[in-house]
């Protein structure tokens, strides 16, 4: 447990800025969640701040969690911190105005993903409490497979949040590192769904299959009442309308669990080059760091343009078939042995009719495992701009098993 800053917070960077009467709302907080991390009880602070817990706001808490993470404190401890915190104040948050975000906004679908979230959950409750009963019932275990299965499309909701929102959040708010702790909650929910399923699927149900069901419902509903009651409200006040619609748009290409929005359209940034960095549309990077990017990837590749000549190849340390600048324009087909060539010109014509996408094979070459990979490429209008070979030595992949989740080194 760190105490970096739990002496004097006013000296955190932002913390200047605060009004005196948020900052004195937020000294109290963080005594009373010190003294929840410290004891497990905050019985007497409750008993004595009566008058203070119905002051609070939403976006007190915000920063609250961001103060307590940078003090040091284990993830753990401040995911059972907030569960305590966020209960004595529940009635406070919950009776500040209401959150009500525009339907097909990111936040509204965002919202709609939610109720349609909490409906599988009250389905799932209704099977199961028959199921636990009789956990030999196969109708009723089938029931709650197929539930499970559609609860965790729902995972997609915090994928987005993660990979859409959440950076978004870091770059606007000072005090982002709330979402640590959302995040944390994230995977244990992915974590006791895929848990849950196995167990459903393969059998073995005991007091462990309970308790994971029982963290799903309570977790969700407590992600669901968070981000509904203190995340979005602070995010349509603080984060612009343009950025908000490009995120609906970033959402729809990763897909909304339940509910889409219509689609938006958004004008894609075109490739360009600007003060020696070509944007990408997701990034801009030097053309040294686009030498590097593919230099350094365990893959050969070979790019082909729509017209069969060959226009670029990769050169990582080690190639497992060689390349020269002598091939850059020279036709595809020249670059294959006639006994070969055909199966090349089977693949390109299939790709530009639109027949296929991609092709692969392995071989067995000087004891390595070679899998050799054709991908045709495509413009947003689908249109047929060539092919990329990718070339991999993958029998350290192939013999991989079970997981590894730790770092061995």
């Amino acid at each position: 447990m760190g105490v970096s800053y739990k002496d004097n917070f006013y000296h955190l960077p932002y913390m200047s800025e605060l009004s005196d009467t948020k900052a004195q709302r937020l000294a109290k907080l963080l005594k009373v969640s010190r003294l929840t991390l410290e004891t497990g009880n905050a019985r007497s602070f409750i008993l004595s701040n009566q008058d203070f817990i119905p002051t609070v706001i939403p976006s007190d808490f915000i920063t609250l969690f961001d103060v307590l993470i940078q003090e040091g404190y284990a993830m753990d401890e401040l995911k059972t911190c907030s569960n305590k915190i966020l209960n004595i104040f529940h009635k406070a948050i919950e009776n500040h105005k209401s959150f009500d975000p525009e339907p097909d906004s990111f936040l509204g679908v965002l919202t709609q993903n939610n109720a349609q979230m909490e409906l599988v959950l009250d389905e799932i409750g209704s099977v199961f409490k028959v199921f636990i009963k009789n956990k030999e019932d196969e109708e009723n275990k089938s029931k709650l497979i197929s539930l499970f299965e559609k609860l965790s499309l729902f995972v997609n909701h915090y994928v987005i949040k993660e990979n859409v929102l959440f950076p978004i959040i870091e770059k606007e708010w000072s005090d982002y590192r709330c979402l640590q702790i959302m995040w944390s909650f994230h995977d244990d929910i992915r974590r006791n769904i895929k848990f849950i399923l196995n167990v459903l699927r393969e059998g073995g149900v005991d007091g462990d299959f309970n308790r994971s069901v029982g963290d799903v419902f309570f977790h969700m509903m407590a992600i669901k009442f968070r981000e509904e009651k203190i995340l979005f409200p602070y995010i349509l006040s603080t984060i612009g309308e343009e950025q908000l619609v490009k995120m609906n748009e970033e959402g729809l290409e990763i897909g909304f669990p339940y509910v889409q929005p219509h689609k938006q359209v958004v004008e894609k940034e075109e490739t360009t080059m600007d003060n020696d960095l070509a944007n990408l549309s997701t990034g801009l990077l030097t053309l040294e760091q686009i030498k590097l990017i593919f230099n350094h990837l365990p893959v050969d590749i070979t790019y082909v343009d729509e017209h069969d000549k060959v226009r670029f190849f990769s050169t990582p340390p080690k190639r497992i078939f060689p390349r020269t600048n002598a091939i850059i324009g020279r036709d595809v087909s020249n670059c294959h042995p006639p006994e070969s060539v055909h199966v090349v010109e089977k693949i390109v014509e299939s790709f530009k009719n639109g027949e296929k996408d991609k092709a692969e094979f392995w071989i067995k070459m000087k004891g390595e495992f070679i899998l050799i990979q054709y991908f045709a490429v495509r413009d947003q209008e689908k249109n047929y701009k060539g092919v990329i070979e990718v070339t991999q030595e993958v029998s350290d992949i192939k013999a991989l098993e079970g997981e590894k989740r730790l770092l061995d080194w």
